[in-house]
């Protein structure tokens, strides 16, 4: 049999059409490793607090169901097909435990269980907009495939390396012996893997953020969530993020752009070259589009959420309706701010982000249930949003060499958003099957309670609000400086809001690994050689996630 035939006997031929979300084999074990997804995510949120990246595990077990040679098995040797898995693996791990649980968990930690129903209703109306919303707007100028969203790397790194072998599977595995054994020791090491991988400036920010958060309250005594340093930080930077997100929307970059080619190529007589959408999937128009069509579905689902939950019992029709508009609002800005965190990063700041609306909500007034229901709300969204994103960016450079190339883009990621549908939907059977048992129990979310108790506490110091304002200050000077390309303040507060012990000096010793390293390879090799270093760095520092995400995801025998 020729190596062409056998390509296309497990489906990786570059002409092939890609494998279909439904196909009843990938269909089977999406679904049963989609359980198995969302039940390691609600145990780990439930009595550690994390959620681990599920990719890698689901990538690993269809590639190892595709070395099974019978009942058609075989064909989830295909690339495209364990990516199918891990997309639904992940995105049901997610969906589970930051989407669906954690949500419902706020207003039972408040001692109304009467509102989980409606509350799970809410949340799977923005967690099924959440996805709908990245499908729509991924690879476009506002969240390009082609930035870090390092975990989506390693996913694929880890896919590839299982197909292929050779030099680079030898690298990712010594980076994933590493990142698991350095994970079980309690470093961090997924921090470490994206920093070889995301933009380097950003990722300085991100560094420097938690090198101020771990060591500000020894040095100087200063506690900076008491007084609410890091979510000021977050409000300025996210206030800037948005407004040039605006900009991007707008098209006045492109314009300048425009104009820009316009003049280089009159000077040099040439015919005048336009600015198309040629390097991104998704072109000015969808990405509007698919932002309006978020807005206004999370302004719907909010009236959903505001009928059923009993908030138009308790507050002015005028009051009702600046909630729905705030809760609307909140959803979409919670997971663009959570999605371009993530896209530069590899972490995201739900829980502070969350935070920072329920905040508001205090200052607001907002009685205690319709703002525990805004919260929950606010927090479906994000997490998934910034999953999928990853999901999606592994299935791009998986794709990258398909010919055709767009066409077989586009088809597969739409074949990936059917599978985290699948995923999204076990999420949720799993949910309303288990939540009495896991709230029965007391195990419910540490962030809910968070979420729960300030509520309870409200705002008893009027300086909150003043430090709130004065700290967002240099957050949007920080991020109108580094520009949108480099999110420099949102990864700053991202920072100080994620305050993982020791994660800075791993971060910040990488970046410094990775310039030394490609400055060295450059000098003695040239421009290719840098290339190839990069290449190494990326590689290394996929290994470390997948390593980091199998250890995270093992924490769930020592929680038992």
């Amino acid at each position: 049999m020729s190596s062409k035939t056998v390509a296309n006997a497990v489906g990786q031929g570059p002409s092939d059409a890609h494998p279909k979300a439904f196909d009843p084999i990938t269909l089977v074990l999406t679904a049963v490793l989609s359980v198995l997804g969302a039940v390691i995510g609600l145990n780990l949120v439930t009595t550690l607090g994390i959620s681990p990246n599920t990719s890698v595990i689901g990538a690993l077990v269809a590639m190892l169901v595709g070395r099974i040679s019978f009942a058609g098995l075989s064909r989830m040797r295909s690339r495209h097909r364990q990516n199918l898995v891990q997309s639904a693996v992940s995105g049901a791990t997610f969906a589970a435990a930051n989407s669906l649980l954690t949500p419902i968990a706020v207003p039972f930690a408040l001692g109304r269980p009467e509102l989980v129903g409606p509350m799970l209703l809410g949340a799977t109306i923005g967690l099924a907009v959440d996805g709908w919303v990245l499908y729509r707007v991924f690879d476009s100028r506002l969240l390009p495939a082609g930035n870090a969203w390092p975990p989506g790397v390693a996913a694929a790194e880890t896919i590839k390396a299982g197909d292929s072998g050779g030099r680079r599977a030898l690298i990712l595995g010594v980076g994933g012996l590493v990142g698991l054994v350095g994970t079980l020791l309690k470093l961090p090491m997924s921090a470490a893997g994206v920093a070889l991988i995301g933009n380097m400036w950003a990722l300085l920010m991100f560094g420097v953020g938690l090198l101020v958060a771990q060591y500000a309250p020894t040095l100087f005594h200063v506690s900076l969530s008491t007084l609410y340093i890091p979510h000021g930080v977050m409000i300025g930077a996210g206030v800037v993020a948005l407004g040039q997100a605006v900009v991007v929307l707008a098209g006045w970059g492109r314009r300048r752009q425009q104009r820009a080619a316009r003049v280089r190529d009159r000077a040099a007589e040439r015919p005048v070259a336009t600015v198309d959408d040629e390097e991104h999937t998704v072109d000015d128009h969808r990405m509007r589009r698919g932002l309006v069509e978020g807005l206004v579905l999370f302004v719907a689902g909010a009236v959903v959420l505001a009928v059923v939950g009993g908030v138009t019992a308790q507050m002015s029709p005028i009051a009702l309706v600046g909630w729905v508009l705030l809760a609307g609002i909140a959803a979409l800005v919670h997971q663009l701010i959570v999605g371009l965190a993530a896209m530069h990063s590899g972490w995201f700041p739900a829980f502070a982000v969350t935070l920072i609306f329920l905040i508001l909500g205090l200052v607001l007034g907002i009685p205690t249930v319709p703002l525990a229901l805004l919260v929950g709300y606010a927090a479906s969204t994000g997490p998934a949003f910034a999953d999928m994103g990853y999901d999606f960016k592994a299935g791009w450079l998986l794709r990258r060499d398909a010919r055709p190339w767009r066409p077989f883009e586009n088809a597969g990621r739409q074949q990936q958003y059917l599978a985290q549908l699948v995923g999204f939907a076990v999420a949720l059977v799993t949910v309303i099957l288990t939540w009495r048992s896991f709230f029965g129990q007391g195990l419910v979310p540490p962030v809910a309670k968070v979420y729960a108790s300030t509520i309870v506490a409200g705002i008893s110091d009027p300086s909150v609000l003043g430090n709130l304002l004065l700290w967002a200050v240099p957050g949007a000077l920080i991020q109108l400086l580094g520009g949108p390309a480099r999110q420099m303040g949102v990864l700053l507060a991202t920072g100080l809001l994620v305050a993982t012990p020791q994660a800075c000096w791993a971060v910040l010793g990488a970046l410094l690994v990775r310039a030394g390293y490609g400055w060295w390879r450059r000098r003695s090799g040239g421009r290719t050689a840098g290339e190839d270093a990069d290449t190494d760095l990326a590689l290394v520092g996929a290994g470390l996630i997948a390593g980091g995400s199998v250890a995270d995801t093992s924490q769930i025998l020592r929680a038992k």
